[in-house]
């Protein structure tokens, strides 16, 4: 039943953030609908496989840590260890909890750092990088790939976060889109390049740590 909830609310912000966009007076309207449409559905994507408590805490715990750690570098523009974690989880756990744990790790850290309307764009881009390693995770296995995938994934973080910053505030030109993007750039280098450094530092080594309790949950004990 919740799905269901979850799944028409979904449709029926998509309708609305799709009515806003026809005027780009609506811009911040669209894309705020826009994202709690999809968060929406990842919500009821995500539910499709019930997890148990032990998987909550889980991804409660994994989230507190990555959320802690972009806290403790939020001193250094661009460079926290956010999206390096979230791989991680999405590579070791899976797509759904990969997501889970990049949505509740923005949110969470933003109640530090200040929420707004980037908030839901930042719980889509951080879950889209967890749900991106996990329907890739047979392919990060190695030290380099996953570090390089991690590079890759901070461009991407900071290409989706700078769209949504122009299409909400800047004119929709191409010049002002130009702007907004050369703007970034540093930032968004910044953020590849301290994932690549924490990928190749640490990357595999949170995998195994979270693929070592992923066994455990599913360990069975047969009594002789």
């Amino acid at each position: 039943m919740r799905r269901s909830w979850l799944s028409a609310a979904a449709a029926v912000a998509l309708l609305a953030a799709a009515w806003a966009a026809l005027d780009p007076a609506h811009g911040g309207a669209a894309t705020f609908l826009a994202a709690v449409a999809v968060i929406a559905a990842a919500v009821a994507w995500a539910e499709r496989d019930p997890g148990s408590a032990h998987d909550l805490t889980l991804v409660a715990t994994v989230a507190g840590v990555a959320a802690a750690g972009r806290v403790l570098f939020a001193p250094v523009p661009g460079v926290q260890p956010v999206t390096v974690i979230v791989a991680a989880a999405g590579a070791a756990l899976g797509p759904r909890r990969g997501f889970a744990v990049g949505a509740l790790a923005a949110i969470v850290s933003n109640m530090f750092l200040g929420q707004g309307p980037h908030t839901p764009w930042q719980m889509l881009a951080w879950g889209g990088c967890g749900a991106a390693a996990g329907l890739l995770r047979r392919f990060l296995e190695r030290r380099f790939i996953f570090a390089t995938f991690t590079l890759l994934l901070g461009f991407a973080y900071g290409t989706l976060t700078d769209l949504w910053h122009w299409y909400t505030f800047w004119p929709h030109t191409s010049a002002a889109l130009t702007v907004v993007l050369g703007a970034g750039f540093a930032f968004n280098a910044a953020h590849a390049i301290g994932n690549l450094v924490l990928g190749l530092v640490a990357g595999p080594e949170l995998r195994r740590v979270l693929t070592r309790h992923e066994r455990r949950r599913h360990a069975e004990v047969v009594w002789a």
